[in-house]
């Protein structure tokens, strides 16, 4: 098992790699909302990026890219326009983002050079690292920042007030795109190992560890599970409470009809069938649970967009075949690399910023040494 992160611009360093040796590309890009600042968020990568990443792609690999919601329309046409098939679009659901809002009543004060009253404290942000996207809230290396409750001033913010410009966040898009095949899935699985998405390796099982939650669930043609859907979410109250009680599965003993044969139901007929016993509780049950960890929110990553290991090992394995090479064109603290190495796939990345490349460096290799060192070493 091997792990490389490269330090420049993507563009340059994927144009040395050579066409279709990675067999996925799972990325979390710049979402082009200029995020604290930072000058490596001012702009969605473009076609010219997805372009290479297509070259050095093998056919029917797949390409998962995490958006944000106010830009991912441009990130997913940039990625078809490069030649890409969009096949879906993943709900990544959390309970844990901050509103990034403008308060309009302390604006019209301030604009008339109006001072509030301070009334006491509203909510301390920056204290605590975001469990799902970070881009709009406190996290690891942001300072504390203490909201007050203000006053205030004038008739036009008293009639304004309470009232902002944004909701809080609760979900992000990863954009599911595949390289074209060649030929049909059968004929490009065989000849490339790329085409196809690992359905019982991501099916939500029995027990999901990740969030500590027990399933009655023994669905699914191999028993395994539900078949993953297109909604992923952290296992926050928040988000769980949303999701309504339901029971599923259960089936009372008797003929019932069923397939094959020929009856009166033309191919399917009547069978005598056992009683099955379905599982209750939230629908969230339904849906793969990723929570970021302790180590997620450790002290010595300082990258304030950090994506929980859990849900990257899971889209990892999703779309990657055994053995297969993982490509991170936007490694940042190397979320990603860490996910492909711990379940056993080769890693290459690449990161411009170089306050980063070591952070990424050393999560990885730490990953890496999680494992048997037989798999380690290989």
């Amino acid at each position: 098992m091997t792990h490389t992160v490269h330090h420049g611009d993507c563009r340059d360093v994927m144009a040395t790699l050579d066409a279709a040796s990675v067999d996925a590309v799972v990325s979390d890009p710049p979402y082009g909302l200029s995020f604290m600042g930072k000058g490596w968020d001012h702009g969605v990568p473009g076609v010219e990026f997805w372009t290479e990443a297509l070259r050095v792609a093998k056919p029917g690999a797949h390409l998962l890219a995490f958006g944000g919601t106010r830009t991912y329309h441009r990130l997913a046409c940039a990625i078809e326009d490069a030649g890409w098939e969009i096949r879906d679009c993943v709900m990544w659901v959390y309970g844990s983002g901050f509103p990034k809002s403008h308060d309009v009543s302390k604006a019209i004060d301030k604009a008339a050079g109006a001072e509030r009253d301070v009334l006491g404290v509203s909510s301390v942000t920056g204290e605590r690292r975001n469990a799902g996207s970070e881009k709009y809230g406190g996290g690891n290396g942001i300072p504390q920042s203490i909201n007050l409750l203000t006053a205030p001033a004038t008739d036009a913010a008293r009639q304004w007030s309470g009232w902002g410009t944004a909701l809080k966040p609760a979900w992000e898009p990863i954009i599911v795109a595949r390289k074209p095949l060649c030929g049909t899935v059968a004929e490009n699985v065989l000849t490339h190992g790329t085409g196809g998405i690992n359905v019982d390796g991501c099916r939500v099982g029995a027990h999901d560890p990740a969030c500590d939650m027990d399933y009655d669930c023994t669905c699914g043609a191999s028993g395994q599970g539900r078949w993953p859907a297109n909604v992923v979410h952290d296992g926050s109250n928040e988000v769980v409470g949303l999701f309504p009680d339901t029971a599923s599965g259960s089936r009372k003993a008797g003929r019932h009809v069923v397939a094959g044969g020929q009856g009166r139901y033309g191919l399917f007929s009547e069978g005598e069938l056992p009683e099955i016993i379905g599982d209750s509780g939230s629908a969230a049950r339904f849906f793969y649970c990723a929570k970021a960890s302790k180590a997620d929110r450790s002290a010595d990553n300082r990258h304030p967009t950090v994506k929980p290991t859990a849900l990257m090992q899971y889209l990892c394995r999703l779309v990657t075949p055994p053995g297969g090479v993982v490509l991170d064109p936007f490694t940042g603290s190397g979320s990603t690399g860490k996910a492909a190495v711990l379940e056993g796939f080769d890693f290459v990345g690449i990161e411009r910023e170089a306050e980063y490349v070591e952070i990424a460096r050393a999560r990885i290799a730490a990953a890496a040494g999680q494992r048997p060192l037989l798999e380690a070493t290989a």
